[in-house]
């Protein structure tokens, strides 16, 4: 996808675009405040020895378009406060309108009861953000599309598909009767869409996760990867449980090289260093959460993260202005 920059309108829908992050993804939010050509606006967030967190801001607000970049992966609860608290503390300042921008939205996996005496934690994270203050959100690649309906407020949830198509389609030519596939059949219908895109067929892993942990067990693959170049894609990467049993089972059913596509590089526990030794040729993900140095160096130089800055950029300049973001996807 290519961005352009455009001249601003005359008369602006809201005040002056004020762009504020927690420390959740520092460089992600500087990478958004670069492409905008903007600074981000200073404030201090200060953790008390009770673990109680202060925020005060270094400039007035009032009037303005304000927009909090704060990804909600680990430290998830640290980094959920610090949002939240940024957003009152802009609405008491009498901000205009305010926009959480979560590159990747915490407890979205807890998305309905589907099971006796649980919570629908996604719903509360959703209701928390509202009662802050915000009057808008943008999200990437939710789990379920369905979390939308549990906002009140209005929000853009955008998709680094495209982005990683155009990736993959740099590295098509190269590859042997390429097919996609699937880390689980939940995950069926949008695997369809980067097969259409690439024009390739597909195939699915079929696992079963049994109690409440985060532990699950491929069992089948559905389709043929004999002699052929794997796109195995899906929308997180947690614990890595799920691929390596994947990576393993596509191997023994006679898959070549094998190209792991992920958005949200969640990598908990000893994930990166569990994938890193896997028969990978190319792990391709995005920066909605943050990697560090260490989990990078544990893929052996076969990361490839790819930037949604310039999306996330582009959707905060075309609502500042009032301008469509569909336009962006053609839709």
């Amino acid at each position: 996808m290519a961005y352009t920059s455009h001249g601003r309108h005359e008369k602006m829908m809201y005040g002056g675009i004020k762009l504020y992050a927690g420390n959740s993804c520092p460089e992600l939010a500087q990478k958004i405040a670069n492409y905008l050509r903007l600074s981000l606006n200073e404030r201090d967030i200060v953790e008390f020895p009770n673990e109680n967190l202060f925020v005060k801001l270094h400039s007035s607000v009032r009037g303005q378009d304000c927009y909090v970049i704060q990804t909600t992966s680990s430290p998830v609860h640290r980094n959920l406060m610090e949002m939240l608290i940024l957003v009152q503390t802009l609405r008491l300042d009498s901000a205009s309108r305010i926009t959480t921008v979560i590159p990747y939205l915490c407890y979205a996996r807890s998305d309905k009861k589907d099971q006796p005496r649980v919570p629908i934690t996604a719903r509360l994270v959703a209701d928390m953000i509202q009662a802050a203050g915000a009057d808008r959100y943008v999200t990437m690649d939710l789990h379920a599309g369905q979390i939308q309906g549990f906002f009140s407020i209005p929000g853009d949830v955008l998709s680094a598909f495209s982005i990683q198509i155009d990736y993959l389609k740099s590295l098509q030519p190269n590859m042997k009767d390429p097919v996609v596939v699937t880390a689980d059949l939940g995950f069926a219908k949008k695997g369809r869409n980067y097969a259409a895109a690439l024009d390739l067929p597909m195939a699915f892993v079929e696992k079963r996760r049994s109690g409440n942990d985060a532990k699950a067990k491929a069992l089948t693959l559905i389709g043929n990867v004999q002699d052929r170049d794997v796109i195995i894609v899906d929308d997180e990467v947690d614990t890595g449980g799920s691929m390596v049993e994947a990576v393993s089972l596509l191997k023994l059913s006679g898959a070549r090289d094998i190209y792991m596509v992920f958005v949200h590089a969640s990598l908990s526990s000893n994930a990166a260093s569990r994938l890193g030794v896997l028969p990978v040729k190319q792990f391709i993900t995005t920066d909605t959460i943050p990697i560090s140095q260490a989990k990078e160096e544990a893929f052996g130089g076969k990361l490839r993260v790819l930037t949604v800055s310039k999306l996330i950029g582009e959707v905060i300049r075309r609502a500042n202005e009032g301008r469509s973001v569909g336009e962006l996807f053609n839709e």
